[in-house]
């Protein structure tokens, strides 16, 4: 079969076009305005696609046209679909039809953290020998690749225990995302996967291009609560009011809770911090302890995202002891807090946060690897629901422990984001050109300084271009 794929370089259809291609089918696919590390990964596996939407990338006549949900009516290559009769469906259908059936699926939901956290799950059921499928928003460096079809046949792990395909399938683990499929099917995604386990990680509003309000984003996660069989499982943050109020809904699968130990909140799983910046914790199931984790990932967030992987692999038949051995060798997806390159004593780092609550924790988890050490803070706001200004108030505070803040104004933003460099006291620099910011870090940085670019699009190639002007050589002063 012939699967062309209309926004074949986003992280999901990317990795779609990896699992169509695992599946004998010819793949092709069209998108516009791509960038690393999707589109590279499309091109080191051979995957034909074409820059823009034009409707000659339909010849010759695909069997199934797989749209994603970036493409909307009006656009060139969706008109010719409907125009010309071409069967078509979306991503998350797709998934769901040709990869799930048969697998035991293991969802992660969440507000932040789904592309660690499914690295994390992903990563311990392969050092188990379980050789999950999977697929992910990202590339995890374990793996190399964002997806693949792992062993459909179930087998015996590392442990010894067995997670049976008669029983409940080989396993899959999958980003789930709550966005919505297609612009024919409004539904969050994640409602496709109908999972046995899933990790309920945080829910805070966002996506304001689509959702109204927090609890239209609460009903989708509803959905995907009343998808879970009783012989399945529920794993959520007990910190989270806005989940609490999901599962009082109504739950017929049985929940087991992850929290930060002694935070005052009783629950089934949880990790106690045993330095400064979280890259060594204990795991405790009740008050007994399971062991630790030394792993080089700083921070509270993602000490809970391997809590909730370990609870999640436990509940698919995995030991405690064993998970926490695999995290030890976990290496994170490419863009979380991604080092890009040190030059001349200054390290560039590329992270995806783009949500005030995921800015701040990638700040406060790098503050407290680098302690006193100078963080210079590059921001793009260039989510839809930051375009909308929905976070506005409270953008700069999330910005607060950088102790330099350049903030970069795309065209199409109309908020004033004055208001954000209020909160930074006179530490904060707005831009409204890319060369701009370069020029300004260039002039500001020297050795031991660190530059933590956030962004959840390409951002203009920053990163390679600070590292190349940052290893020019200084002008010559000029005499007087």
């Amino acid at each position: 079969m012939h699967v062309h794929i209309l926004g074949i370089a986003g992280t999901f259809m990317a990795s779609l076009a990896l699992l169509a291609r695992a599946l004998g089918h010819t793949v092709s696919g069209a998108d516009q305005n791509v960038y690393p590390p999707m589109s590279t990964q499309l091109d080191e596996q051979g995957i034909r696609w074409r820059e823009g939407y034009d409707p000659a990338s339909l010849e010759p006549r695909p069997d199934m046209v797989v749209i994603g949900n970036a493409l909307s009516r009006g656009n060139a290559a969706v008109e010719a679909v409907l125009e010309r009769g071409l069967p078509y469906t979306s991503g998350a259908q797709w998934i769901a039809e040709q990869v799930l059936p048969g697998r035991a699926v293991l969802a992660v939901a969440g507000t932040h953290g789904k592309t660690t956290t499914s690295s994390m799950l992903a990563w311990i059921l392969d050092q188990a020998g379980l050789a999950p499928g999977f697929l992910i928003g990202g590339i995890p460096e374990n793996f190399g690749v964002s997806a693949r079809l792992g062993d459909v046949q179930g087998r015996t792990s590392a442990a010894g225990d067995r997670m049976s395909r008669a029983a409940t399938g080989s396993p899959f683990v999958s980003e789930a995302d709550e966005y919505d499929t297609a612009f024919f099917d409004k539904r969050s995604k994640f409602v496709h996967y109908r999972p046995r386990i899933a990790i309920l990680n945080n829910l805070e509003y966002d996506h304001a291009d689509i959702f109204p309000d927090l609890a239209a984003i609460q009903r989708q996660f509803h959905h995907l609560v009343r998808s879970v069989p009783a012989g399945g499982r529920l794993i959520v943050n007990a910190h989270d009011k806005a989940l609490a109020e999901v599962l009082a809904m109504g739950a017929w699968t049985p929940v087991e809770t992850f929290a930060i130990h002694g935070h005052g909140v009783r629950t089934d799983w949880s990790a106690r911090a045993l330095n400064h910046d979280t890259s060594r914790f204990e795991v405790l199931h009740g008050e007994r302890s399971l062991g630790e984790v030394h792993w080089p990932l700083p921070g509270q967030h993602n000490m809970l995202n391997g809590l909730a992987a370990i609870a999640a692999a436990a509940a698919a038949g995995v030991k405690p002891a064993l998970a926490i051995s695999a995290l030890a060798v976990f290496r994170n997806a490419k863009r979380r807090l991604e080092v890009r390159g040190i030059v001349n004593g200054v390290t560039i780092y590329d992270d995806f946060a783009h949500h005030p609550t995921a800015i701040t924790a990638t700040i406060e988890a790098l503050r407290a690897r680098i302690g006193a050490q100078r963080l210079i803070a590059v921001l793009e706001p260039r989510s839809n629901t930051m375009k909308l200004g929905v976070h506005r108030d409270v953008l700069g505070s999330s910005l607060v422990l950088a102790d330099r803040v350049h903030v970069f104004k795309p065209a199409d933003l109309t908020w004033n984001l004055e208001r954000v460099l209020k909160a930074l006291d006179g530490r904060g620099q707005l831009h409204t050109r890319i060369d701009s910011i370069i020029e300004a870090i260039a002039a500001e940085a020297r050795p031991g300084d660190h530059v933590l670019v956030m962004s959840n699009g390409g951002f203009g190639g920053i990163h390679a271009r600070l590292l190349e002007r940052l290893g020019q050589p200084a002008a010559p002063a000029q005499g007087r």
